[in-house]
């Protein structure tokens, strides 16, 4: 009779050691209970306080350090440390998602329009004048390599990262520079960077630079939506559907 009963029993998935060790500590991290500097306690005495193989250890170490967490060295004073997400961490990340999943070129030029005419506008907003000195050196590289289009493109590059820059805000700065790479070799196609097209380059930079300068938000948004948008056309136009 037993044998006719059938139990519906979903699989039980039991986590990696690892990967539970890892969240403990990278919840006590980002919750600030272990911060920037505090050392961990090495393998062996993590071993014996978790009551995990020294194997599980060293890979929830490599796990947080790939998570921008901690810093580990090797050696006799070897050992890891607490420490703080850099920028770094999100522009390497959003990079290799993009790589990794093949995102579609068009779906970043949108993220683009989204996000650097509202970069502008918090140009306007918190510039510095050590912000417009980067960004009136980016523009005055631009005008100085109009016929060297590997040095004109990485000014062109230059000059839009520094008015996110300009903006003061850490997110769009990480993801602007994580997204820049695909950008740079975007604009180097056949027919594109015409001296007609690198000289509307330079008039967009003026008047959006223009409104930057006097903090006319609403103008710098404007201006770069416009900029942005002659340029997503004119992509379009040569790069094969």
């Amino acid at each position: 009779m037993l044998d006719s009963l059938k139990l519906h029993i979903q699989p039980v998935l039991v986590p990696k050691a690892s990967n539970v060790l890892a969240d403990h500590l990278r919840q006590q991290i980002l919750d600030g209970k272990l911060v920037q500097g505090t050392p961990l306690p090495n393998e062996r005495d993590l071993a014996i306080q978790t009551q995990l193989s020294r194997a599980s250890v060293r890979e929830a170490l490599r796990i947080l350090e790939a998570d921008g967490l901690i810093a580990t060295k090797t050696g006799r004073n070897g050992g890891s440390e607490v420490i703080r997400p850099s920028m770094d961490t999100v522009e390497r990340t959003v990079d290799i998602f993009i790589r990794g999943q093949g995102i579609r070129f068009q779906s970043i030029l949108e993220v683009r329009e989204a996000i650097e005419p509202q970069a502008a506008r918090l140009a306007a907003l918190n510039h510095t004048q050590d912000d417009w000195l980067v960004l009136d050196r980016a523009h005055q590289a631009i005008q100085q390599n109009m016929h060297d289009i590997p040095s004109f493109l990485q000014a062109n590059l230059d000059w839009h990262i520094g008015v996110v820059t300009a903006g003061h805000n850490e997110l769009l700065i990480a993801f602007r520079k994580a997204i820049a790479q695909p950008f740079y070799v975007s604009t180097d196609l056949e027919g594109f960077n015409s001296i007609k097209v690198r000289e509307a380059v330079v008039q967009a930079h003026e008047k959006v630079m223009k409104a930057i300068f006097v903090r006319d938000a609403d103008a710098a948004a404007r201006r770069m939506g416009r900029h942005l948008g002659a340029y997503v056309k004119s992509v379009e136009q040569r790069t094969p559907k």
